[in-house]
Formats: C-alpha cells, sequence, structure tokens
C-alpha cells in the first residue's frame, strides 16, 4: 500500500508546486477623469518562454436579448465557435466586417440561433443591419492568460513567473494624438513569485452608445 501512495503523493505535491509558481498581473485601468473603465480586456504573451499549447476546441455565447447583445464584451482563446441565440420577439441580422473574421447571417427569427468559428486572433465587431445600435465586441487571443476589468476597473491574470508582453485593449481605446482608434496598448512585465501590479490610464474616445432599441423602433419587426 506504501509503495501505491507514495507517487500519488509525489504527483500532487508536484502539482501543487506548479500552481503556486504562479504569479498575479492586476492592473487598474482608469480614463481621461480618473474613472473606473470596465470591459477592457488584458492579456499576458510570454516573451520567455515556450507558445502555450493550442486550446481545445471551446464554446461561448453571445445572446441577442432585449435589442441588444449581451454580453457586450467577449474573450475567447482561438478556434472557439461562438452562438448566437436570438431570444427576442423580433428577427435580427448577424455580421461582422472584421479583418479578423468577416460573416453574415441574415435575418433568423426569435428562438433561432446561428454560430461562428473564430478561428484567427484580433478584435471582431457585432452588428446587426436593421438595429443600429445593436453592437459588440469579440476579442480572440491567442495566449491562455487574459482577463476583463471589472466596474471597478480592476483585472487580474494568473500566470506562471517571466517576462511576458502584456497588452490592454478597450473599444473606445484611442490615440491621445490623434484621436483615433489605437491597438492595444503594450507593455514588457516581468512576473515575480509577489506578481506585479500597475495603475493605467486609458485615453478613450466618449461613449456614444445607445444602450436601449428606441420603443418605436423596437415595434417595426
Amino acid at each position: 500500500m506504501r509503495r501505491l501512495l507514495l507517487p500519488t503523493f509525489a504527483f500532487l505535491s508536484l502539482a501543487a508546486a506548479a500552481q503556486a509558481a504562479d504569479a498575479s498581473a492586476r492592473v487598474t485601468l482608469k480614463g481621461p477623469k480618473g474613472e473606473p473603465v470596465a470591459d477592457a480586456v488584458v492579456s499576458l504573451i510570454p516573451l520567455d518562454q515556450p507558445a502555450p499549447p493550442a486550446a481545445p476546441a471551446g464554446r461561448a455565447e453571445v445572446a441577442q436579448e432585449d435589442e441588444q447583445y449581451q454580453p457586450y464584451l467577449t474573450i475567447v482563446r482561438t478556434g472557439t465557435t461562438v452562438e448566437f441565440p436570438n431570444r427576442d420577439r423580433i428577427q435580427h441580422h448577424l455580421y461582422s466586417v472584421s479583418d479578423a473574421k468577416k460573416f453574415e447571417k441574415p435575418l433568423y427569427a426569435p428562438g433561432a440561433h446561428e454560430s461562428v468559428t473564430f478561428d484567427r486572433p484580433g478584435v471582431v465587431t457585432l452588428g446587426c443591419n436593421i438595429h443600429d445600435w445593436m453592437v459588440a465586441y469579440i476579442v480572440v487571443v491567442e495566449t491562455p492568460w487574459f482577463g476583463r476589468s471589472g466596474a471597478d476597473g480592476a483585472a487580474a491574470v494568473s500566470a506562471p513567473a517571466g517576462r511576458y508582453r502584456i497588452e490592454v485593449w478597450h473599444p473606445r481605446l484611442i490615440d491621445a494624438k490623434t484621436r483615433r482608434p489605437a491597438p492595444p496598448l503594450q507593455r514588457e512585465v516581468t512576473l515575480g513569485a509577489d506578481g506585479w501590479s500597475e495603475e493605467i490610464a486609458l485615453p478613450l474616445a466618449p461613449d456614444r452608445r445607445i444602450r436601449r432599441a428606441p420603443a418605436d423602433k423596437s415595434s417595426r419587426y
């Protein structure tokens, strides 16, 4: 009996040590007026270690509900299939013209659903041809180390100790000089046993989203 337990104990010890080796990268994101920034994507790309293995085929969901896409922001790994159920009482039209994934799903009825597999990294903007206020984002990443900022502007990502490029992206991120949409903010960080943390100010365009459909429009379709 003792011979059987020793290898198991050793395996558990190694697993615990590997888990303990993970460190945390924590960022607190602030907007132009010092306000917390929610719905930002924070990802870690390793610089001095082998690339992480490809993710197994995953699934996620972005629903059409209350004439909005729910949720507004979704982060998935490359190869993930996203389901788009229509939970409204009206038809919807789903499309993207983004370089990372171009597709179109013509009008489909309440209770129906469509699905799309996202096989390239990048930002995908979702729209609906008959409801212009319906906008959402799917961010496709190749790293398993990513997170999303909450209402307090904080996001934490745990990863093995080492050197990383940290990337921060938000749908309203702009270049501070040109005021045009900007690529992810990038910087190099080193995760040690104590982790890493920083407050980052993001230049953002004004939030001009219409969060709910006007009543007169919602009755037309």
